[in-house]
């Protein structure tokens, strides 16, 4: 026979054992909706960013415009999808592309590969959204530039997120080194990077310049650098806000740090020697692109859309064997830029 004391120990035991049930679900719920608000927000700023920057692109151009086209990882539309704006055939800029993506999936093994995830860990999917242009002009003068920002996201079997990170960057590729338009590129990601802390942009630079090396080519460098940074997270001195805030403004600073370059040299008279060379460099590009780009093996290791992912290669180049420069010639004083990085603020 139960005795009062004995009721009220049990009824304790089970309306504790309840209300610890409630009380989690009802984190779990919140915990859920807060990673749904966090994560939309940055879906609204890259579709915000790529219409803004599209315009001012097309604007400079004054004669084409970047042409939609949305597609998805699978036929069923499950594992997301993206938006892809390309210009081409312009007055200004011969192809281009700004495109974002929203995508998500299993985490299997060849993704786990990729990622560095050991099998023993808990997450079982993925998610990734970001924003990823090059531009390509038409004048050997004007330079390719290339810029990204990504957020990534993993989750365990009951949809909990386990990790998150942020990456990105901006780099610029000149045919024809200009120091003035060097300081200018660099000096606004500077201040951008600045607004958050000064030891940022040293280090995002050298990051850069580290990065986009075709080290088959004696470590030769793709162009003149600008900031890199990957696997930024949620510590004990930088919160996901931080980095989410930090992306936002490199986003945000392509514009100034591109558009005055365009302006100033897009009308500079040219020749078959310029584009030649233009060519030769632009083969270099393709080789990073195929040969050690992260993204772009991310993209085809994870059924990205091809067109989309390949969007980023010009559109002609030239590979001519054992090409050798002149000495002391405005291509040589690139090269040397190339192969030893500079500081230019």
């Amino acid at each position: 026979m139960f005795v009062r004391d004995d009721l009220n120990h049990l009824f304790s035991k089970s309306f504790f054992y309840t209300f610890a049930k409630i009380f989690c679900l009802i984190g779990l719920n919140q915990h859920k909706t807060q990673t749904k608000e966090f994560r939309q927000q940055w879906i609204e700023f890259i579709y915000n960013l790529q219409d803004k920057i599209c315009k001012a692109l097309e604007d400079v151009d004054g004669k084409e415009k970047f042409s939609e086209e949305t597609w998805a990882r699978n036929p069923d539309e499950k594992g997301g999808g993206g938006l892809t704006k390309v210009i081409q055939h312009g007055n200004v800029f011969e192809k281009g592309g700004v495109n974002t993506s929203i995508v998500y999936g299993k985490l299997s093994g060849n993704m786990r590969e990729v990622l560095h995830i050991p099998l023993s860990s808990p997450e079982t999917t993925w998610f990734a959204a970001g924003i990823s242009s090059v531009i390509h002009p038409m004048n050997p003068f004007v330079p390719t530039v290339h810029f990204n920002y990504r957020m990534f996201e993993l989750y365990d079997k009951d949809g909990m997120l386990c990790d998150r990170w942020f990456g990105g960057g901006a780099d610029l590729t000149p045919y024809y080194l200009f120091d003035e338009d060097a300081i200018h590129f660099h000096s606004t990601y500077k201040n951008a990077c600045d607004k958050f802390d000064e030891k940022l942009y040293p280090l995002f630079k050298h990051n850069c310049d580290e990065y986009f090396v075709n080290t088959h080519r004696n470590n030769e460098r793709r162009g003149i650098g600008g900031i890199f940074y990957d696997h930024k997270k949620d510590n004990e001195n930088r919160d996901e806000n931080f980095w989410f805030g930090f992306s936002q403004a490199c986003g945000n600073a392509f514009i100034d740090a591109y558009i005055p370059i365009v302006e100033k040299r897009k009308d500079t008279v040219y020749n078959e020697q310029h584009k030649f060379w233009q060519e030769i460099r632009r083969g270099r590009y393709v080789e990073f692109n195929l040969i050690h780009d992260r993204g772009t093996l991310f993209g085809l290791k994870t059924s990205g859309r091809t067109e989309s992912i390949l969007m980023s290669l010009p559109p002609t180049v030239r590979f001519e064997y054992n090409y050798q420069l002149e000495k002391n010639s405005e291509e040589e004083k690139l090269l040397n830029v190339c192969l030893r990085p500079k500081d230019w603020v």
